[in-house]
């Protein structure tokens, strides 16, 4: 018996020892393994694009860190945002993005919404409150938590927008040579609502300001650029997307399907967005929608966020990049499109964004202008924030 018992207490240990392992090093790894930067050496950045970046207003749509288990007010070591590396990159807006689910096999043609979700794994690997587990609009308030704790432990470094005048604040605060940062809070799609409008007024109470349809499946909301049907608005889309005019919230129609974007187009007259995404014309995969409906948004007086890596961009290099937005601009015109990283979303791309100032060198490399180059990198989406913020 007391070799029984011996071989019991060794086995427990085993397993002790074995799950603390997987809980303090597997999401880590797991988060090194999916948000890659790729190796280089020092960008070049000439002094006159070093001068340029310094005194930009620079603003990104769209990054996912909220989704890992990192410290958000110190510098990692993984991983491409965290508010020290938004300082070095003098980035004064980030959108952080709630991500609620991901379905097992994702991938930009066809996903169903019953497949098994990736994120209820991962909510559970990092320990994650248990009420999370099996909630997405616990996921988006706990993501959202999580934001205003980085705030607050931040001391000033950090500020939540919830208001035009919180932007029109941290603005001015900026001008007088203070690097904070702002963030506002986003989901990537409106499945946290869970069927239930009541909801959005608590996720809006919790800080949250752009409202993103759709993800990678078809929703109560309607269809997704990558679902297996891919139709338009539902009732229930129709109510939420009334409600987000209402209420002066931004709406993001990334991942969205046509159908959705034509039905969002006929019943709105606010300034659109799609937050991280390439252009067709250049890059033609299903991750990004025809030129044509680009057009459309465009028209609105809204914005088209160009990302960082290659599903978008068919080439995941800083030229690539650049090219990219360089070819939106010729598509839309340079008073809408802006930047959407897509950092932290399970992507591999070039930079982080503390060096954000090797995409300024090389729009001015490719012939863009010091005007040109102030709209894109953030007075596009400042001045559609202003317009939808109340």
């Amino acid at each position: 018996m007391r070799i029984l018992g011996r071989l019991i207490r060794i086995v427990l240990g085993i397993f002790v020892v074995a799950a603390v392992l997987f809980f303090t090093l597997a999401p880590g790894i797991v988060e090194k393994s999916r948000n890659g930067v790729f190796p280089h050496d020092p960008y070049p950045v000439s002094d006159a694009a070093a001068a340029l970046h310094d005194s930009l207003v620079i603003g990104d749509w769209h990054a996912d860190p909220l989704l890992w288990n990192r410290d958000l007010t110190k510098r990692g070591n993984r991983g491409h945002v965290d508010i020290p590396r938004l300082i070095e990159g003098n980035v004064a807006v980030q959108v952080f993005t709630a991500v609620t689910k991901s379905p097992k096999g994702q991938n930009v043609n066809a996903n169903g919404a019953d497949a098994g979700d990736n994120i209820t794994l991962l909510a559970i690997g990092q320990l994650w409150p248990i009420r999370t587990w099996n909630s997405l609009f616990e996921r988006a308030m706990y993501q959202a938590d999580r934001l205003h704790h980085f705030s607050e432990k931040s001391i000033g470094d950090l500020r939540v927008i919830r208001t035009r005048d919180d932007l029109n604040a941290l603005l001015a605060l900026r001008a007088t040579g203070d690097k904070v940062v702002g963030g506002i809070l986003g989901i990537e799609g409106a499945h946290p609502l869970e069927g239930d409008i009541a909801n959005l007024d608590r996720l809006v109470a919790n800080g949250y300001r752009l409202i993103a349809l759709q993800h990678f499946f078809d929703n109560q909301l309607g269809g997704s650029l990558h679902g297996f049907r891919k139709p338009g608005l539902t009732a229930f889309g129709r109510e939420v997307v009334q409600a987000v005019v209402d209420k002066g919230l931004v709406l993001d129609l990334a991942h969205s399907s046509p159908a959705v974007v034509r039905d969002v187009l006929a019943m709105t007259d606010i300034p659109l967005v799609i937050s991280h995404t390439g252009v067709h014309g250049t890059c033609q995969t299903p991750r990004n929608l025809p030129d044509a409906m680009m057009r459309d948004i465009a028209a609105t007086g809204g914005v088209i966020a160009i990302g960082y890596w290659r599903t978008v961009n068919c080439d995941d290099t800083i030229q690539g990049i650049a090219r990219s937005i360089i070819a939106a601009i010729n598509l839309v015109g340079v008073d809408h499109v802006s930047l959407g990283s897509d950092f932290d979303g399970a992507v591999s791309v070039p930079l982080d964004t503390s060096e954000l100032s090797a995409i300024t060198h090389e729009l001015l490399a490719q012939g863009l202008s010091e005007t040109a180059i102030r709209k894109v990198m953030g007075e596009n989406m400042i001045r559609v924030l202003r317009a939808r913020l109340n």
